[in-house]
């Protein structure tokens, strides 16, 4: 079709397109078009982690090594920083102020560096959970890739720093007396229920990290709480004991959060001969970590998935 211009000359005009009046949808619809950095299925984002897994662990092992790289003692530092806590500890709660009570004298300190080590094994999850998106955005800008593996492989690298730390714990045990028992393989699932908690809580904080930078200047503050409040330094039962206007279900509350939870089953696994025994423990205390890690797990998967289109665009 043609016709004349004003100067004399000949326009062609372009015939009408089968795509005009299509609506932005209708024309991805037509054409097998998707969305730049969509949120996948979910079924397909565990597929696309899972094709992941080497960079995962590649990841975590690499700031593992950089954590203290310009640390004159290097990762001696990842046993030393809880060490020094627990002696911090055991100088104010169990010599001055007598949180001792209830936990037998020849026992106190394994059971401090215990609840400091396997306590810090969460808070420091936590707080790498808080930085995974908002700490790492040069990476979430410039690859496409699952962002669930930042958090994920931040609570791997907790992991496996608790298991430099769990070394010198044994050799804690060992100087106190303590001996291996059958009753030490309960640790492994315990770790593994924990590890699955704690993931969860990094999934969930990188989301909310991500939006809200300063909740990073937040956390040291809710952590710290949370220490005190799971008997870390003290047995909870004990320190309640005899405690007047405190109402009895304060106590099972306390010992039914999942921090309190995971380092008993850990303190059992390691001293149920020596005094530790199940007295310590509160009922069905297997059903809540499996019940801690299971909802965290999956709630903080799923939280962080449903974002995962907006991580590095704001």
């Amino acid at each position: 079709m043609s016709e004349t211009t004003h100067d004399g000359g000949v326009a062609v005009s372009a015939a009408p397109s089968p795509d005009d009046g299509l609506s932005p949808a209708e024309l991805a619809a037509k054409y097998g078009l998707s969305v730049s950095g969509a949120r996948p299925g979910l079924n397909e984002y565990v597929r696309q982690l899972w094709g992941r897994r080497h960079f995962i662990l590649a990841f975590s092992q690499a700031k593992l090594t950089a954590q203290y790289s310009q640390a004159k003692l290097g990762q001696v530092w990842q046993v030393a920083t809880p060490l020094l806590n627990a002696a911090v500890y055991f100088f104010i709660f169990g010599l001055l102020l007598g949180a001792r009570k209830g936990i037998p004298h020849d026992i106190y300190v394994p059971f401090l560096v215990t609840g400091v080590f396997v306590f810090t094994f969460t808070q420091s999850s936590v707080m790498a959970g808080v930085r995974a998106i908002s700490g790492n955005l040069g990476l979430v800008r410039a690859l496409h890739f699952p962002r669930a593996s930042l958090p994920i492989s931040f609570a791997l690298q907790q992991l496996q720093q608790l298991l430099f730390s769990m070394i010198v714990l044994v050799l804690i045990m060992l100087g106190f007396g303590i001996l291996p028992g059958l009753s030490w393989l309960l640790v492994v699932p315990a770790l593994a229920l924990q590890f699955v908690f704690n993931t969860g809580l990094a999934l969930i904080f990188a989301r909310a990290g991500a939006k809200t930078p300063d909740l990073a200047q937040l956390m040291p503050f809710v952590m710290r709480t949370w220490m005190y409040a799971s008997g870390v330094m003290f047995s909870i039962p004990a320190m309640l004991e005899g405690k007047k206007g405190v109402p009895s279900w304060v106590g099972d509350v306390l010992q039914w959060n999942p921090a309190s939870i995971y380092m008993d089953l850990i303190r059992y696994a390691f001293m149920r001969a020596d005094g530790y025994g199940s007295a310590y423990l509160p009922p069905h205390v297997w059903a809540f970590a499996a019940g801690w890690a299971v909802l965290f797990g999956v709630v903080g998967f799923v939280y962080f998935w449903k974002a995962e289109e907006r991580y590095g665009r704001g």
